[in-house]
């Protein structure tokens, strides 16, 4: 694991060959949701050994409705995720979505997270490394995991080596994704850590209703695929109740499905490393 995770993970006990998981609700809807969700994913990751990143957004910009939820306030949900992070001792994330956020935000958070949409968003990207911070940048939806290169390039070439590249699939067709796990050796070979979104690459984006859909009965799949083709992180947006978020519920898994999916995880990562 890289220096720059070691650091991350500071007073958390984990395994130097285990996974981390990089998990929360979609947005910020309020104080019990978020403190509710870390609470029991942290107690969770801490019995297994996984080093643990809250995520959450403090606002949500790339929504495909005028109606849909944006967030509680900017401020408000900055506010929340400080007080997980003050609370639970464990780092926290959020996206942005403009250049101008990112200051902002990394006044709260330990991680800034760059949308797949964005990723070739050379201001973005530079502004976030500018930071300090670790910069997860997803890849986009039209790009291969060989040209991701170049987005890590642009955060190194601003002065930051913490880069983390994260598999979302490909767009195929218009209204659903494919996932192409060459991408996480590919990616690994660009010298940082990979993450496997699990729950937006499943997304069936482009509805007709103006709501995203999903397939989240198929998460546990790509997780066991993930881990077993190297990926050094895990992001799994969940929920207590999918159906009613207010953000991504059609692809968020039950919060009570993680534990037994994350312990099936470390036994399939354990064996891997054995052989």
């Amino acid at each position: 694991m890289q220096q720059f995770l070691k650091d991350l993970f500071e007073g958390q006990q984990y395994h130097p060959d285990s996974f981390f998981l990089i998990a929360g609700p979609c947005v910020v809807e309020g104080e019990a949701l978020v403190m509710g969700v870390a609470e029991k994913v942290s107690g969770i990751c801490k019995n297994l050994g996984i080093p643990y990143v809250f995520k959450s957004s403090y606002k949500k910009a790339n929504r495909t409705s005028i109606d849909s939820f944006t967030g509680i306030g900017d401020l408000n949900a900055l506010q929340l995720l400080k007080q997980v992070k003050e609370t639970y001792h464990i780092p926290v994330v959020s996206d942005i979505h403009a250049h101008e956020e990112a200051a902002l935000a990394a006044e709260y958070v330990d991680m800034l997270q760059i949308p797949a949409f964005l990723s070739r968003q050379t201001d973005l990207l530079e502004a976030a490394a500018r930071t300090g911070k670790t910069v997860n940048i997803k890849k986009g939806q039209f790009l291969s995991g060989p040209s991701m290169k170049f987005a890590a390039d642009k955060v190194k070439h601003a002065g930051n080596e913490k880069v983390i590249l994260t598999e979302r699939g490909n767009t195929f067709g218009y209204q659903d994704l494919v996932v192409d796990f060459r991408n996480i050796p590919w990616m690994k070979e660009h010298g940082v850590p990979v993450v496997m979104d699990c729950t937006h690459s499943l997304q069936q984006p482009n509805q007709t209703s103006g709501v995203t859909g999903g397939n989240p009965e198929l998460i546990g799949t790509i997780a066991k695929a993930a881990i077993a083709t190297g990926a050094d992180g895990l992001f799994i947006e969940t929920h207590p109740n999918p159906a009613i978020a207010k953000s991504d519920g059609a692809n968020m898994l039950k919060l009570d499905y993680l534990e037994p999916l994350l312990e099936q995880l470390v036994k399939i990562r354990e064996a891997i490393i054995s052989t």
